[in-house]
């Protein structure tokens, strides 16, 4: 990808010297100071609540501003979208900065497009210890953080207090088989034999296949997780035993009753928890504040750590949500100004107000030490576990980089929609899954490495 870029390059360098006609250097006009603001475009992907946040700290940013950078945000849809959007760009810079979901990571690095936000960094002797380790080690690849992190978040286990209590249950989950036992003593059945009330509920979301591969502390893919000093050639979770462990307890859960199938994505499991038909679910920590606006007084929500597939695993979970790439426009005031907006993004004042308006992670870690996140916490004290789960995690289970991970994503999540609908057991779901998605990388190594 890079050395297509380059010859696109050159071919408009040898373009313009031909139309210049031999124009000398001394007759060249130097370049007019811009008349006004610096104008910015920032691509998200933030829509509801978050969308509304973002939206405040963006015209706070242009009120500080006023008269020297002026930020332009557009919304470009969900995640994908606007994924599809920057490939189908073909580096064209329809922006300056973009906010990119964490599995787009290694895409945006090999794409060429980017600046890395490491060269600010040196240059303005920004103090990088401010963000969270654990968040920034994600981004980071050769000591070299490429993106700037900003809407971080891990998954929970989100639980029914009040069900809980009812049923004199006090052991919160720590894995699996935990979860078994709890779920059997929370469901209630009906006379007819259909099911009233599930202990345990999920969606199928590639999400927490990752993550689970992560909390066993091991590899999604090869070459160190794709963070070597080559390129991930192929997974590795159909050889180390993460993968089939993972599949064996969807398949148990599924097939034993122990939870409904909840479809892809996780909104069908949150509509299932907030209804009370499902008493335990697994979700983003971004997502506690909308749960529990919207359960309201109905329950009380506990919340703990994101399960482990076995009690003895050692591992930890990695980052999601996304974070800020500056776009390498080769325009240095836009460049300048676009990295004035990314610190004030990062600023404790501007992540402690995100936390509390939206539930994901302040990525700063003086953010803590502000009125606004203290506030929040007493109110909330729920965010202290998604904090206290973060801070217990290591930079060495930071996850896995990969140019096609939205296509792995979306493989496994089909895979175990066949598992679900018997169709496959759990060896022919793992084969399946490994195989397709080594033929995604195959075929995206061949065309740009």
């Amino acid at each position: 990808m890079k050395k297509t870029l380059c010859l696109i390059l050159v071919g408009l360098l040898i373009a313009g010297s031909l139309f210049a006609g031999g124009a000398s250097e001394a007759t060249k006009a130097a370049p007019a100071k811009p008349a006004g603001p610096v104008e910015i475009t920032f691509w998200h992907a933030m829509g509801g609540v978050n969308g509304e946040a973002l939206a405040s700290m963006v015209d706070e940013f242009n009120k500080q501003n006023e008269g020297k950078i002026k930020v332009k945000y557009e919304f470009q849809g969900n995640y994908d979208d606007e994924f599809a959007k920057i490939q189908a760009s073909g580096g064209n810079y329809p922006c300056d900065i973009i906010q990119v979901y964490d599995i787009g990571t290694r895409y945006m690095i090999d794409s060429g497009w980017i600046l890395p936000v490491q060269e600010y960094i040196e240059k303005d002797k920004y103090d990088i210890s401010q963000i969270e380790p654990n968040i920034a080690a994600y981004y980071t690849v050769d000591n070299t953080l490429y993106s700037m992190p900003f809407n971080s978040s891990t998954p929970l286990l989100y639980y029914n207090k009040t069900a809980f209590e009812e049923a004199g249950i006090t052991k919160v989950p720590t894995c699996f088989e935990d979860i078994y036992e709890i779920a059997e003593k929370l469901k209630i059945v009906n006379p007819d034999g259909t099911v009233k009330r599930y202990g345990y509920g999920m969606g199928n979301y590639g999400w927490f296949f990752e993550q689970w591969i992560g909390k066993m502390g091991l590899h999604y893919v090869n070459n160190n997780n794709g963070r070597g000093k080559d390129y991930a050639t192929a997974v590795e979770f159909d050889t180390n035993g993460g993968g089939l462990q993972i599949i064996k307890v969807w398949d148990k859960i599924l097939k034993e009753g122990i939870s409904p199938y909840l479809n892809m994505g996780n909104d069908d499991a949150k509509a299932a928890f907030i209804s009370g038909n499902v008493c335990m679910i697994p979700e983003s920590t971004a997502a506690l504040k909308s749960l529990l606006l919207n359960v309201g007084d109905k329950f009380e929500i506990g919340v703990a750590y994101f399960p482990s597939i076995n009690r003895n695993d050692v591992g930890g979970v990695s980052v999601g949500g996304g974070s800020l790439w500056m776009m390498n426009t080769g325009k240095q005031e836009r460049e300048d100004a676009t990295w004035e907006f990314l610190k004030f993004m990062v600023s404790p004042e501007m992540q402690a107000f995100w936390n509390a308006k939206t539930g994901y992670f302040p990525v700063t870690v003086a953010a803590a030490q502000t009125a606004t996140f203290k506030e929040n916490i007493a109110k909330y004290p729920q965010f202290q576990v998604a904090i206290d789960q973060l801070h217990s995690s290591a930079p060495q289970y930071a996850g896995a980089l990969l140019s096609v991970f939205s296509e792995a994503r979306q493989i496994v999540q089909n895979y175990i929609a066949r598992l679900a609908n018997n169709e496959l057991d759990p060896q022919a779901t793992l084969n399946g899954m490994a195989k397709d998605i080594n033929k995604a990388i195959e075929t995206y190594n061949l065309v740009n490495y």
